[in-house]
């Protein structure tokens, strides 16, 4: 039996061996909510609450949709509570388990789900599809991600890939094409032209890379140049494909062209940069805080094409009682309705996880009026998931970016990093296949 000490190792949270002493409890128990109470508007409703990771503009438009269905019906009251990022959010439901006090439904990033599913903390949803809320309402790509042996244990809602944002002002500037580059290489061969353009004294850089987490734009990047991060869970980050990509962003910082920023999402609407690899969810915060032309664009292909899906989507918990977990039920087949799918994405820029959405008049006069809002569901046929390693090993994202960073900064040779990565990566994956077989002969 897995000792609460496992539990919290798996999801990194601080204190495991302070904790671990108080015994495990079933996981079939009933545990209670965090604090909080129904508002008198809606006195005698089941309360649902909602841990989520959307703050800004996304976090608002969140709490309009929730707030549609409170106001809808008169049985269920959800109440949604932001966590802060993913991977806080992810660490917070872990310790709310030990406690024996969990969120009935939480928003979990693609690389966090899983570590839950493995734990037995998940509930699935088959015994609560209806009509309008079961696998054919979604599209088929992003919700086959969430099942695992046979069952659904993840529901997509807030998910995306990367676009090319380019700055269309800028490149009209430069005498280049209205249009993202095709190709890694096309874009390089702009990079002089756009290092014509002046913005606040100094040339234009082309690129701005990512700090933090920057690797999930990069799975598609190794994609792109023949490579891979792991086949299986078998690591492949250290072979000639990654490398590649790997290489082609150390030559862009050390010629001028390129460079690491903490938000590339802040530095293209403010113009300091070109072009942006960035999530689809950025697309609605980035039109309106940018005070040139927006575009966007599928990511470049290089020798091949693809991009990773990532966001996130919504688990609900095992050890909330049954009739919360019915309740929560309600909502999410509530955020299936086409209407509310696509609400989502006019008002985000996340892809229309529900496949009717694409054909609500709201989101095709959107696409009609701003093209941008079109790239990504086109862009949909090349995505796809992510490398076993990324998505199932524990810190496997930390010990990619952290590579990067050092490519980026120190000029660092990108074999020798991602060889010193992919050594980490095979002692994650060890743990990973051991975790799997735990839990095949449970």
């Amino acid at each position: 039996m897995r000792t609460r000490r496992s539990f919290l190792a798996l999801l990194g949270v601080a204190g495991a061996a302070g904790i671990a002493g108080c015994g495990f409890r079933s996981p079939d128990a009933e545990y209670a909510q965090p604090a909080g109470a129904v508002p008198a508007q809606y006195a005698g409703r089941v309360r649902v609450v909602f841990w989520h990771s959307y703050s800004g503009r996304n976090g608002k438009v969140l709490g309009e949709i929730v707030t549609l269905f409170n106001d809808a019906q008169d049985d269920v009251y959800v109440e949604p509570q932001f966590q802060g990022t993913y991977d806080d959010t992810a660490q917070k439901v872990a310790a709310s388990l030990i406690a024996g006090q969990v969120p009935d439904i939480a928003i979990f990033s693609d690389v966090t789900w899983e570590r839950f599913y493995l734990n037995d903390a998940l509930e699935p949803f088959d015994g609560y599809f209806r009509p309008g809320f079961a696998a054919g309402v979604y599209e088929p790509k992003l919700f086959a991600e969430g099942v695992l042996q046979g069952h659904s244990w993840w529901i997509p809602f807030a998910r995306s890939t990367p676009l090319l944002y380019f700055n269309r002002d800028a490149f009209a500037q430069a005498g280049l094409p209205d249009r993202a580059p095709a190709t890694w290489s096309e874009l390089r061969e702009w990079a002089p032209a756009l290092a014509g353009v002046q913005y606040a004294g100094r040339s234009l850089r082309s690129l701005a890379f990512i700090k933090v987490d920057g690797d999930w734009q990069f799975q598609g990047n190794v994609w792109q140049f023949g490579g891979a991060y792991s086949n299986g869970l078998d690591v492949t980050i250290d072979e000639d494909g990654a490398v590649a990509a790997g290489e082609w962003q150390r030559r862009m910082v050390q010629d001028g062209h390129g460079y690491m920023a903490t938000s590339v999402t802040t530095d293209f609407a403010n113009g300091l940069v070109a072009m942006a690899q960035d999530s689809t969810g950025a697309l609605r915060t980035v039109t309106e805080k940018a005070s040139f032309q927006v575009g966007a664009g599928f990511v470049p292909a290089e020798v091949a094409s693809g991009v990773a899906t990532g966001g996130g989507g919504i688990g609900m918990m095992r050890n909330a009682t049954a009739e919360r977990k019915q309740a929560a039920a309600a909502f999410i087949a509530f955020l299936a309705r086409p209407e509310i799918s696509a609400r989502w994405t006019t008002e985000t820029g996340y892809l229309p996880v529900v496949q009717a959405a694409r054909r609500e008049q709201a989101l095709v006069d959107l696409i009609a009026q701003q093209p941008n809002y079109g790239v990504a569901i086109a862009q949909l046929a090349q995505a796809r998931q992510q490398d076993a390693i990324r998505l199932y090993g524990r810190n496997a994202n930390v010990a990619i970016y952290t590579g990067l960073q050092q490519i980026y900064a120190d000029n660092a040779d990108p074999r020798t990093v991602f060889g010193s990565a992919a050594r980490r990566l095979e002692s994650i994956a060890d743990e990973v296949r051991r975790q799997y077989e735990e839990k095949v002969r449970a």
